[in-house]
């Protein structure tokens, strides 16, 4: 079986690679290349593990951090521990993102018993109300406690914008974080080795005429971009960089002339909503073999554009092909253009075959 199945074309993703590497490291910001949009796919690491600029991997799940062990890039745990994976967190993470005295106690003791010194960077809420510490004196005071620890070492700052809030990352808010690492500076004498001020979406403040990336942050965690060619902040592509690295391909089991609404009376679907359709007379649709198990209807579009996205079940996604030009059969592909989601969510599913390309 080969479909359905996600595309990866290594030359352009390696192109990818190396814009966006050249772009960071030309303004001295260190690289941190986030590796669950892919799930960690050892040829997808492999291709990684050959870019010099990239200093770190970082993942939210430390199953992902497990399989790529023989790595030398240092490895960081992205999301906040849980207190039930603390032995693996120090096992297996360089580095990991905390916001929680509880949890870093537990990774101290833990330290301790496996004779090892753990680096963890205090995540920072800047607006966008996900994790890190909102009010600065519940920072300081964590900090102060922490220093007190023998087998954890502050390793630095970070934020994280547009994930949750949505917060557009800008030298104003950014420029918060320094003002937190002088002061930090200031009151406890300590230096910071890394200030990691958010994700693709601030790779916008490269180019921007009127807004800057503030002096001081030197690093950014980098998913998105590779992947997909563009920044994150406001969704541009970037000319010099490959949008279709990455391609989903699903087979034709299915093609009738039917109508377009529904014939009875209209309950839930198959997860619970009721679905509203709107009367086109009678088209020709056809089915393809993937589902929403495998990826949300709204984050793929066909590459025909003459293709309209009808819906989908678990296992069953349906189009109106009615105005292709091209005379579609059982047994072909169609293509779809992709998101960050539906690379997440495709790479994730085991339904969902991976082949590589050039």
């Amino acid at each position: 079986m080969k479909n359905p199945r996600i595309v990866v074309d290594r030359t352009k993703l390696r192109e990818n690679l190396a814009f966006i590497a050249s772009k960071l490291t030309d303004h001295a910001l260190s690289i941190m290349a986030v590796t669950k949009v892919f799930n960690a796919h050892p040829q997808v690491i492999a291709l990684y593990d050959e870019c010099p600029d990239i200093t770190y991997f970082g993942d939210s799940r430390i199953e992902n951090l497990m399989s790529y062990q023989n790595s030398k890039k240092q490895k960081v745990l992205i999301r906040l521990p849980m207190i039930s994976e603390v032995p693996e967190v120090i096992q297996y993470a360089d580095i990991s993102f905390n916001s929680e005295l509880t949890t870093i106690r537990q990774l101290d003791q833990e330290a301790a018993k496996q004779k090892k010194t753990h680096r963890i960077v205090l995540m920072v809420d800047l607006g966008d109300l996900r994790e890190g510490f909102f009010e600065r004196e519940e920072l300081y005071d964590c900090i102060q406690e922490v220093l007190k620890m023998d087998n954890i070492q502050i390793y630095g700052l970070g934020v994280n914008l547009t994930c949750y809030g949505a917060i557009i990352p800008s030298s104003k808010n950014l420029g918060n974080l320094i003002e937190i690492q002088n002061e930090i500076k200031q009151r406890f004498d300590l230096s910071l080795e890394m200030i990691s001020g958010g994700n693709s979406s601030s790779l916008y403040l490269l180019d921007s005429p009127t807004d800057i990336l503030p002096e001081g942050i030197n690093n950014l965690r980098i998913g998105e971009s590779f992947v997909l060619g563009r920044e994150t902040a406001y969704g541009a592509d970037y000319e010099q960089m490959h949008q279709d690295a990455f391609t989903l391909a699903a087979e034709i089991v299915e093609i009738k002339e039917k109508p377009s609404y529904p014939v009875g009376e209209i309950g839930v679907d198959a997860f619970g909503k009721k679905p509203h359709y709107v009367d086109k007379g009678n088209m020709k649709r056809c089915i393809v073999a993937i589902g929403q198990q495998d990826v949300a209807l709204d984050d793929i579009a066909p590459k025909d554009k003459a293709i309209e996205l009808l819906g989908a079940s678990s296992d069953h996604l349906l189009l109106d092909i009615t105005h292709t030009k091209q005379e579609y059969q059982v047994g072909d592909e169609i293509e779809f253009s992709m998101s960050y989601g539906s690379v997440l969510s495709t790479f994730t599913s085991k339904y969902v075959k991976k082949e590589f390309i050039r």
